[in-house]
């Protein structure tokens, strides 16, 4: 086992919610002396050659990787899948299926701001993406910034974008047993990404951690972006508790939005086994 290694396996490109191209991400992330690297967008595979190729360009070891949006007990949580086979039909077609829904959400999210006297925000959202199939809250949040209704994306969020404000809608994901399927019938390997960010009580993180491994799920981010010092001791103790290989990845979406830099984290605790053990024969 070796987790000391600079592993960044969560990031955000262009192809979803990014605002950097995988060629760009792999050199910054090359840049910041990333040894082994994975490409993450959110229910989207088709950037996976070119990260591949850039990866080996600047001479990282790459993992094949998404971010697949579920839903759990009423709330939406992200699974990591890392390792699988890119051109899997099954694994692309239910990808697909999970983009679905989304252009009609971002047209209900429009209509909803229009009622508080922002409009035009459907049109100015798409300013923002690289992938129409995949507008997102956070096109939604960069257009608000640029118009200057807020400050900063998180602001936007929090008085707009999030539940009972005018432009949340939520949607109907894909289901846990369905993602972590796709994830490990494509060879892959299913990840619960950053567990400390859902608001479940104790007994929901324990059911979505059981049913989760009951599926065939196999790990956590243990250290992310998003997850303070105190909580990667907690999750690193969830790993240990559920039997779970441990990730590590910046959830980079943007330098200038972005408060952890690609292959900045600390190292994988102590006595953990890490995904790219787990995943060693799926390295590229």
């Amino acid at each position: 086992m070796n987790p000391l290694q600079n592993a960044d396996l969560h990031c955000h490109s262009t192809v979803s919610d990014g605002t950097l191209s995988p060629e760009d991400l792999a050199a910054r992330a090359s840049g910041n002396g990333v040894e082994l690297w994975a490409l993450t967008d959110h229910d989207e595979i088709s950037g996976q050659h070119r990260a591949a190729a850039a990866a080996k360009t600047h001479g990282m070891r790459y993992l094949t990787g998404t971010e697949i949006s579920v839903t759990f007990i009423g709330q939406t949580v992200h699974i990591v899948g890392l390792g699988f086979d890119a051109d899997d039909i099954q694994l692309r077609e239910g990808l697909r299926r999970t983009r679905g829904g989304r252009e009609e959400r971002a047209m209900e999210m429009s209509a909803g701001l229009a009622k508080v006297g922002i409009q035009g925000a459907y049109e100015g959202a798409l300013k923002f993406v690289g992938n129409p199939e995949l507008i997102s809250r956070t096109h939604f949040a960069r257009f608000l910034v640029e118009s200057g209704v807020c400050k900063e994306t998180n602001e936007v969020f929090r008085k707009y974008l999030t539940e009972g404000k005018p432009g949340f809608v939520p949607h109907r994901w894909a289901s846990l047993k369905d993602a972590v399927g796709w994830i490990t019938g494509a060879g892959g390997m299913a990840i619960i990404a950053h567990p400390a960010r859902y608001k479940f009580t104790p007994n929901e993180e324990f059911a979505l951690f059981t049913e989760f491994k009951a599926l065939g799920g196999q790990g956590v981010e243990v250290v992310t972006g998003s997850h303070t010092v105190s909580e990667y001791a907690t999750y690193a103790d969830t790993a240990r508790e559920f039997g779970l290989a441990a990730s590590r990845g910046s959830d980079f979406h943007s330098p200038d939005e972005s408060h952890t830099e690609l292959g900045t984290l600390p190292f994988l605790p102590a006595n953990l086994t890490p995904v790219w053990d787990v995943l060693a024969s799926r390295i590229q």
